[in-house]
Order: C-alpha cells, then structure tokens, then sequence
C-alpha cells in the first residue's frame, strides 16, 4: 500500500510522470524484429492508455500522449543515433507531437469511469485516432511508414491474410483496438461489458475474414537468385565479390539475379567496361542481372539511385530511379536551415535527385517492380506496380551502416507485408544482410541470408496474379478512420455550440435577502 501511494506521488509530479510516459511509449518496439515478440503488440499499449486515461487534465494527457510518443520514435528509430546523434531527439520531439491529440482523445473517453457507451465509443475513435498518426507521419517528408504498430505482425498467417484486405493498415487498427479493450478490461470494472464484447467482435471479424478472404493461387514458379556480397570498404572489391558470387549461378537454370543497393558505384554509361562484365555474367548464367547503381549520372545532372536491368547484349534500356529518398541520409529536406546536420552526424552531404515515375520491367518472361530500400515501407508503392502489372516486387537495399543493430532484421520483414497485401512474391536483396524471399501469401520462401553471409542463394518463388482486395480497394481503413474522426469533430462542434438549457423564468421574481442572496425555502 504503501509503495503505491509512492508510485501515485511520483505520477503526480510532472517530469516522473513525463517519463513514464516516454517508457510506456517505448514498450511496443519488444514486438519489431529483432525482438519479434509479435503477441507482445496486443498489450503493449495498455500502460500507455492507462497513464493518459488518468491523466488530471486533458493538458496532462495530451502532454502524456506527446511524451509517449517520443519514446515510440525512439525506440523504433534507435539505430539512427549513431548516425543523427543528438538530432534524432528533434525529430522524436517533433514527430511525437502527433500523438498528443490521441492521448487527449484516451483521457476524453475513457478518463474517469466512463459509460459503456463512451467505452464502446472508445473502442472506435481511438484506433482511428492511431490510424491518422501513421498517415500523418507516412509522409516521405516526415521520415515514411517505418515501425507502423501493424508491421509487427509480419511473421503471423491469420494477419498476412488480413494484410491482403486492408493492409498493414487494417492491423494497426486492429492491434490498436485490442490494446483499448484489454486497458478498459483491466481498469473500467463498470465497462468490461463493452470491453468484453469488443474483443468477441473483433475476434469474429478477423475469423470471417480470414475465411472469406481469397487465397493465393499459385499458377507458377520462378527461380530467383540474391547476390549478397558482405561487408567491402570500396565499390570496386564489392563489385568483384559480386561478380565471382554471380558466377557461382552458371548452370543453375536461373530466371533473374538481383544485387543489392549501391551494387554498382559507378555510372554504367559511363563505365562501359563494368556494363561489359555484367553482360557476360547474364550471358554465364543465362539471366538477366538487375544491379543497382549510385553514381553520378552521365546523361543528366546529379547523383541518382537506379535500379538497372543488364542483360546478355548489355544495358537492356529498362531503369527506375528512386522516388521516395530517405531523409538527412539521401537528402537533408531544407538544407539552407538544416544543413547543420551534416556536421553533427552522417546526413547526406549533397542531396541525391529524385526519379518522376514507378516502372515495371520486362525480365524474360517476368515482369518485376523495382523499389528501392526505404521504399519498401510505403504499401501503396507495391500496390502501384501491382496494379501496373508486375510479377514479383523487388526490394534492393543496403543497412551495411547499421549492421550490428535491429534495423536489418526489421527492413527484410516489411517484404512480408508487401507480398501479403498485393498476392505478388516479392525479393528483398540486400548488400550485408538481412536478405529474404516472401511467397504471394506473405510466408518465407526459404531461409533468410543473415548479416553474416556472403553468398549467392537461388529461391524457388512462387507466383501469382489474383487481385486481393487490398489492390483492389486500397487503403479502405485510413479512409474509414478519417471518416469517424470527422463525425467525432462534427459532434463535437455541435456539442460546443448547442446552448445551455438554463430552464424556464419564474412568474415572479424570487425573494432576495438583505445580501442579494435568493432566500432559503421555509421548511
């Protein structure tokens, strides 16, 4: 007893009480890869709701919703510090802001002993409210969707089927509303009702769908190789560790090889004599080579990342440049204020330029989509050259910076995700690791290459064409949580400009005493 009323003063006082807010904040990054302690999602937020829920004002609670928001981008983001250091604090400031309406929304209706009719209001507006957070944030500008709460579940069957409905999205608000139900479950006795009957509901939607929701037909099969070179100081020793890997696949009846970002340092246009190497390796192998080059561009001005398709005459004339650039580590966004950045930590010193379109090339007999590391985040990408018509999505990536941290491990599980919502295989090909193959089902199609592996892997993949209803519909449940936060504000306004009832005006003026007061009734 007595330490609880400790606790209780500690959470009265502001900055222990901002703290915890930053560690509870801070829990569901446990549930990411490396940790991948998937279930541990559906609870991970409970302390979070509960410290905002009995926050004293809704100032404290928006302040709560802030501070946890901090430590969530902390937490997610913490392999960044060696390389932003102190900068990566501004950006979790700025960015945790989102979450202070989401806190003052917790407080608003849950605080308290809320009815059953705010609990079950709850149990909506709150998901919704998380929903608009990871929009907001999925922005490019504002550093894309990476550590969106519904990734987590990368690894889980049942949700890579509910990823093909509506996405990562769908389980975000999903997880979210778990998390509500169990926090009104533990903590609102005059709300476990609704709470209870929350949890049945969504237990039953997620069974319906995973029932109702089609299936990935597998019409075919293609054999795909990952070039995966390891740790090299220079362009010029990955390039040859590249090209021995690759000849290693001569003889093995290979439709496509795929390196990793940055493969090629060089411009090929203006290296002819790398393009020549990379032609004879398709003409070993008897497949076309899809490198990707950073370098200075011969034909334009500026440094490009591309994604290149060599075959066995040379360039094939097939290339996508990069669209959605990493921030402060492809370009620093309004470098005259922030170029500072750039003597602090290792933010990009010349900004990379931009490519204008996705594109699905001709490989043989697939058709493939090219993204570009960080693009793997982004749904709508894989869903885009989905839509375009490409067989396999194709991630080439590079985290050789942060080799020994949890960011490896969790840029390969975002393949599943994208695999899962668009029912295309997809191949996440890495320089240093972790690289990784996903069927159209969002399942592993064989074993992970790990940060320690050089080494060139032939995947059997399976392929498939059915449309899911995600590529279909798109992001239904963004649009959906939008929805209900309008009508929650449309209400609200409402509410705020609906005149007090004060009740009709007596017939005749009541008493007043000697001190203007309205005398006491005689009893």
């Amino acid at each position: 007893m007595r330490s609880t009323r400790m606790f209780g003063r500690l959470l009265g006082s502001p900055w222990p009480r901002s703290g915890a807010a930053a560690l509870a904040g801070a829990l569901p990054v446990l549930a990411f890869p490396a940790p991948a302690l998937w279930w541990f999602a559906y609870v991970a937020l409970v302390p979070w709701i509960a410290l905002a829920r009995t926050a004293p004002t809704a100032r404290r609670a928006a302040l709560d919703g802030w501070c946890g928001g901090i430590g969530f981008m902390l937490a997610v983001h913490h392999w960044l510090l060696p390389s932003l250091h102190v900068f990566i604090f501004l950006i979790a400031a700025l960015l945790g802001a989102l979450w202070a309406p989401w806190g003052w929304l917790t407080r608003r209706f849950l605080g308290g002993t809320p009815s059953p009719g705010r609990a079950s209001a709850a149990l909506l507006v709150l998901p919704s409210a998380w929903l608009a957070v990871e929009l907001v944030r999925s922005w490019q500008g504002l550093g894309g969707p990476w550590g969106m709460l519904g990734s987590t579940q990368w690894q889980v069957g049942p949700a890579l089927r509910l990823a093909s409905v509506g996405g990562v999205w769908l389980l975000s608000f999903l997880v979210v509303a778990v998390n509500v139900a169990l926090a009104v479950l533990v903590s609102v006795r005059a709300s476990r009702v609704p709470a209870v009957a929350s949890l049945v509901a969504t237990a039953a939607a997620t069974t319906a769908a995973y029932a109702w929701a089609p299936r990935a037909d597998v019409d075919g099969r293609a054999r795909i190789a990952v070039v995966q070179p390891g740790v090299y100081d220079g362009p010029e020793q990955r390039f040859a560790r590249e090209e021995a890997l690759t000849r290693q696949l001569a003889g093995r009846d290979v439709d496509l090889i795929v390196w990793g970002e940055s493969s090629v340092g060089h411009d090929l246009g203006d290296r002819p004599d790398l393009a020549r190497r990379i032609a004879e390796l398709s003409r070993r192998t008897g497949a076309e080579i899809l490198v990707n080059v950073d370098a200075r561009r011969s034909d334009r001005p500026g440094i490009y990342k591309s994604s290149v398709l060599v075959g066995p005459d040379g360039l094939t004339g097939e290339r996508y440049d990069k669209m959605r650039l990493v921030p402060f580590g492809e370009y620093v966004p309004a470098r005259a204020l922030l170029g500072w950045a750039t003597s602090v930590g290792k933010a990009a010193g010349e900004d990379r330029h931009r490519g204008t379109e996705q594109v699905v090339m001709d490989a043989g007999r697939l058709r493939i989509g090219p993204l570009v590391c960080f693009e793997t985040a982004f749904p709508d990408m894989g869903r885009h050259l989905t839509e375009d018509g490409a067989d396999v999505l194709l991630g080439q990536s590079a985290t050789s910076t942060f080799q020994d941290s949890w960011a490896p491990e969790q840029h390969a599980s975002l393949a599943a995700l994208r695999a899962a919502e668009t029912g295309r295989p997809m191949v996440h090909a890495t320089l240093t690791g972790v690289s990784a193959v996903y069927g159209p089902d969002g399942e592993r199609a064989g074993p992970w290459l790990g940060t320690g592996a050089s080494a060139a892997r032939v995947y059997d993949v399976p392929l498939a064409h059915g449309v899911t209803p995600y590529v279909r519909h798109g992001d239904w449940p963004v649009d959906g949580a939008l929805l209900v936060l309008t009508l929650l504000g449309v209400a609200e306004g409402v509410r705020a400009l609906r005149p007090r009832r004060t009740g009709p005006e007596p017939l005749v003026p009541r008493a007043r005493t000697a001190r203007g007061s309205p005398a006491r009734p005689v009893r």
